[in-house]
Parts: C-alpha cells; sequence; structure tokens
C-alpha cells in the first residue's frame, strides 16, 4: 500500500531532524512502500542508488567483474520478486546485502569461483592493516612488485578460509561495515562475527608472516 502524503511528510520530516543513517533508512522505507504498492521506478531508484555498493562487495568476494556484474543483478531481480515479503524488521539496504551474499556464497560454493582480495585501492582498504604499514616503506617499484606478488599470496592464503571467514573479512576490511550490520547480513550473532574474523586474521597473518614482519 503506498503512503498517504501525510506518512510521507512525517517520515521525511523526521529524516531530515535525524542521523544520516536514520535519513537513509526513512527514505528507502518510502521507496520500498512504493514499490509495493505497485510504483516499479521507485525500485530504479534503489538500484541506483546501492547497485555500486553492491557490486564492490561481490567483486571483492569474486574479483571477477562479470561474475560480479551477473550476481549483483541477480540479487536485484530477487530483492524486487521478494519485497512484497520484506517487513521492515531490519533495514533494506541490510536485507538487500544479506540476499547479495547469499546470492554470492551459493554461486561460489557450487561452481568453486576462485576467489582474491581486491588490492586496487590497498590504501583505502586496509588503511589499519600491518600489510599496509609494510607497503608503505617501499619505493613505487618496490612495492609494484610487493603488491602484484603479494596478491598472489592472499589468494592463496585466502583460499584456505572457509567462505564464511572469507566474508567477514571482505564485509569489514573492505566494506567497512560494523559488527552489528554483518551479523545482521550474515544472520549470526555478533560475538560469532567477531570470532570469524579474529580466526580469520589470525590465519591470514600466519599465512603472510613473511610480509608483514
Amino acid at each position: 500500500m503506498a503512503l498517504t502524503q501525510t506518512a510521507t511528510e512525517q517520515l521525511t520530516t523526521t529524516a531530515a531532524a535525524d542521523s544520516p543513517v536514520r535519513s537513509e533508512a526513512s527514505e528507502d522505507a518510502i521507496l520500498v512502500q512504493r514499490v509495493q504498492g505497485g510504483d516499479v521506478a521507485a525500485f530504479d531508484r534503489l538500484v541506483v542508488k546501492y547497485r555500486e555498493r553492491l557490486f564492490s562487495i561481490v567483486y571483492n568476494l569474486t574479483s571477477n567483474r562479470e561474475d560480479a556484474a551477473d550476481l549483483t543483478q541477480e540479487a536485484f531481480i530477487k530483492a524486487f520478486s521478494s519485497i512484497g515479503r520484506f517487513k521492515g524488521k531490519s533495514s533494506f539496504f541490510t536485507w538487500l546485502y544479506r540476499i547479495a551474499v547469499n546470492t554470492t556464497l551459493s554461486q561460489l560454493k557450487k561452481n568453486r569461483l576462485r576467489r582474491f582480495f581486491s588490492l586496487e585501492n590497498i590504501n583505502d582498504e586496509a588503511s589499519s592493516s600491518e600489510i599496509v604499514e609494510a607497503l608503505s616503506v617501499k619505493t613505487r617499484t618496490e612495492k609494484g612488485a610487493l603488491v602484484r606478488e603479494l596478491q598472489e599470496r592472499l589468494n592463496e592464503a585466502l583460499q584456505k578460509l572457509s567462505p564464511k571467514h572469507r566474508t567477514v573479512v571482505v564485509l569489514f576490511e573492505i566494506e567497512g561495515l560494523s559488527h552489528q550490520e554483518i551479523s545482521e547480513i550474515m544472520n549470526c550473532s555478533v560475538g560469532t562475527v567477531r570470532s570469524r574474523l579474529h580466526y580469520a586474521k589470525q590465519q591470514l597473518q600466519s599465512y603472510l608472516q613473511d610480509y608483514i614482519r
């Protein structure tokens, strides 16, 4: 059912006075209710709003742009087909990310796609990591060679992690999501997220100890 004008104005006023996160959630809630009321164009606005962020997370799970594009599109198709069942218990952002992550993990499991850790923006993606500290003292030439070698080693290391452990690394270190957001996306407790992340980091540091000493 579409929102009435009064309800829409009330949500807009509340969003303007609240935090950016709350504002985004309120805007999404309005668009979702419009879609549920039959306004297909409103879903197009959600696609435009989230397609780059969704593509980013899928790409960082697959490291294949064609696969990422296909899986992102599949995630949006699934979201559109099931949006009538979305009750707003979580934010639309979390719900959409959960669909994308589950779709990607299913595809990785099914086809055993090779998984790479994105290093295209390594200083932004892992600015607090020991890896960046190691790279920062290198010259441009040395850094380029080390990044290429490190990417190969990271791929080998991450292949040894389970998909769930790889996912928390991507969501936390690359996407910058909070433990709470990751727990909602992966449908597990915050404690489980922290445990998986801690284990994954320990394993990666062990596999890459020659590069971060």
